[in-house]
Formats: structure tokens, C-alpha cells, sequence
């Protein structure tokens, strides 16, 4: 068996939670990449399989339906507002305005100081119209990723159908305090920027799903802080649930291949554990990246729900503690979680430049010997 039918097969036993299996060896991210390249450890044009010793790709992202942010056809225009020395306000692409240092957008958390969205009038001036399915640039870009999609099942490739989740989507129109006032203020602006969302998914989706048949749909919502949701449940299935249900019914549906189960992921930073039954009323089986410093704990969220597939939970803070730590964490998480099958270990987020890159390189080790 070649690296790529293994990738294959390792994400097939993950999904159907197989036992003691070997585990799948990926990543969330590298936030130290720069750091790591200027020391002189990351060449240019190194891919992270062939550096960290990682799987290779089996899963393919459908796209086209955001990540973070709403899918816009146009974008906004990307502009400087204001100039502020050693500091330069920005309008991005998803219409919000955002202090960064100038001369570099990347590698650290900007300040969003206004958002496009904050009644109705703003949502249908600004933005709604920018969600219409019917533009041909949308319907161009469309084709290019069926063609990729089709290809990619005729690799075998776990078929993905990544979009951004209602709240996340919520929060980037109207800022995470202006949104919480809307829920209660003008609830009819969020229940028609919620169905917006879905007329845009459900016939995107449609369009996938005429050339591919989908294994999961994974849903980027961050809906949750240190302490819990940042909204209750009873506004989840009020304002998320209802919208969610009908797209992951409709999906289902359409399935070419009635026999392959369609996964639904949540991925949210923060303390998930709260609302992990709550997201299981429409059917999720799959969460990340539960975040170590926010309380969350894979062997002990596992014991509770034996049937959850996880991806992530290893702290970055003890990545960055040394190789004792590293080897009592990897020690204490990893025979636990592979002997109960459907855990790929990450990082809890990116990985930070407080963490060496010796000490990477000595967990991506000990990792190894579980992907073996």
C-alpha cells in the first residue's frame, strides 16, 4: 500500500471509528512557520507532509460557501481608511473595518472596529445582495470546483463540504457584541440573514451534489468562549437550528451514494463541552478543536460521549513546556484515545512561536509511533 491509499484508509478507520488502528497524523496550523523559517528549520516550498512527517491529503474541501466570513460575489473593495502612523484602518473584503500594523495583516489578532451590518437597511444596501446565487462570476467559480471535486473522488478522497456556520457568519456581519444586541433587538433581520445563508448553501451544495456524493459537511461556528456558548441553547434552535436542519436534510437527501453516512462537524474554539448534546439534535458526530485552556479535555469529553469522532486537544502551552511534558501529555491522551478509535490529535489552534522547533519535532516523533 502506497502513502496515499495509507492516508486513505486512516481517514476511512477515523470516520468509522475503528479501534486501535493507526491514527491519522495532521495538523491545525502553524502560527511559528515565520519564526521556524527565519531560524533557518523551514526551508521555502517544504510542504508540512514531508517536514513533520504528516499524512498525506485525503480530504477534499468542496469550498465556495466561506470560511469565516459570508460568501460574497462581489467582495468589498479592500482599502485603506485611515491612516494612523504606525497603525492603518482598513476596509476588508467581508465589508469590516480593521486596525492593523502597517504593512502587515498576518500573523497576530487585528482589532475589528465596525462591521457592515447593523439593521436591516445596512443588511440589504451592503450586503444581501452579495449573497445572490444567480452571478456569473459564482457560477464560474462553481465549475472550476466541481471539476476539481469529481477528480478528487476519483482518488478516493474523503468529500468535504466546508462552509462557515450561521453564528460565525452572524458575528463577522454585525461584531460579536453588535450581534448578541440583534438577536434581541430585530430578531426578523436575523432570521432573513439566516435564510439568506441557506438559500445561498442548500443550492450550492445542490450543485456539488449532482457530480459527488458528500462525507461530511463541516460547519466553522467558533460559537463558544472560555466559559461556554456565547449564546444559549434556546437561541441556537431558534435562530441556527431550523436553517441547519433543513440544509443537512436536503443534503441527505440528494445523496448519489444513499450507502455512505454524510458526518456533520461543529468546529468551535472555546468550551465546547456545553453544547456537544445540544449540536447532537441535528446530527453532529464531529467536533474540534477543543481548546485545552478553555477546560476542554479529549479523554475525559470521550468518556462521555463514546461516539463522538474528536480532531485536536493537544495544549499548545504544553507543547511549549518541554519534552517531559510533551511525552506525560502524549502518555496520558494517546493510548487512551487510539485504543477508542475516530481521535486525529492537533494541536488545540495553530501552533505558536512560543514552542520550539526541536520540541515540535520531538512530539511529531512520538506522534509517529501512533501513525505507524
Amino acid at each position: 500500500m502506497d502513502k496515499n491509499q495509507f492516508s486513505l484508509q486512516k481517514m476511512r478507520d477515523f470516520y468509522a471509528q475503528t479501534p486501535n488502528v493507526p491514527i491519522v497524523l495532521e495538523e491545525f496550523g502553524f502560527y511559528s512557520e515565520d519564526l521556524w523559517k527565519s531560524q533557518g528549520h523551514w526551508k521555502e516550498g517544504a510542504s508540512w507532509q514531508e517536514l513533520f512527517g504528516l499524512d498525506e491529503w485525503s480530504k477534499h474541501s468542496l469550498g465556495e460557501l466561506g470560511w469565516c466570513e459570508g460568501s460574497f460575489f462581489p467582495v468589498f473593495e479592500d482599502k485603506v481608511l485611515e491612516d494612523r502612523g504606525e497603525y492603518e484602518l482598513v476596509q476588508d473584503f467581508a465589508g469590516r473595518s480593521v486596525l492593523f500594523f502597517k504593512g502587515r495583516r498576518s500573523g497576530f489578532m487585528p482589532e475589528y472596529v465596525d462591521h457592515p451590518v447593523k439593521d436591516m437597511y445596512t443588511w440589504e444596501k451592503n450586503v444581501k445582495w452579495r449573497m445572490e446565487y444567480d452571478v456569473p462570476e459564482r457560477h464560474a467559480s462553481i465549475a472550476r470546483s466541481i471539476e476539481w471535486a469529481k477528480d478528487a473522488e476519483r482518488k478516493g478522497f474523503i468529500m468535504c463540504q466546508n462552509l462557515v456556520g450561521g453564528y460565525m457568519y452572524l458575528r463577522s456581519l454585525m461584531g460579536p457584541e453588535g450581534a448578541l444586541y440583534l438577536f434581541y433587538d430585530e430578531p426578523e433581520l436575523i432570521h432573513d440573514c439566516m435564510e439568506t445563508w441557506f438559500n445561498l448553501a442548500d443550492r450550492v451544495i445542490a450543485d456539488f451534489q449532482k457530480h459527488v456524493t458528500l462525507d461530511e459537511i463541516f460547519l466553522a461556528e467558533d460559537i463558544c468562549y472560555n466559559h461556554g456558548p456565547l449564546i444559549s441553547p434556546d437561541m441556537m434552535r431558534e435562530f441556527l437550528f431550523p436553517y441547519y436542519q433543513q440544509l443537512i436534510g436536503n443534503a441527505k437527501k440528494r445523496q448519489l451514494d444513499a450507502s455512505r453516512k454524510l458526518h456533520i462537524q461543529i468546529d468551535t474554539d472555546g468550551n465546547a463541552e456545553p453544547v456537544i448534546p445540544v449540536y447532537q439534535e441535528i446530527g453532529m458526530d464531529y467536533m474540534s478543536p477543543f481548546e485545552v485552556a478553555s477546560g476542554s479535555d479529549v479523554v475525559e469529553i470521550r468518556k462521555k460521549y463514546p461516539n463522538l469522532l474528536m480532531r485536536g486537544g493537544i495544549d499548545k502551552r504544553i507543547l511549549a513546556s518541554g519534552r517531559e511534558a510533551i511525552a506525560r501529555e502524549v502518555d496520558r491522551i494517546m493510548p487512551f484515545m487510539r485504543a477508542q478509535g475516530g481521535y486525529i490529535p492537533t494541536c488545540d489552534h495553530g501552533v505558536p512561536e512560543e514552542v520550539s522547533f526541536e520540541d515540535y519535532m520531538y512530539f511529531r516523533e512520538l506522534m509517529a509511533e501512533y501513525g505507524r
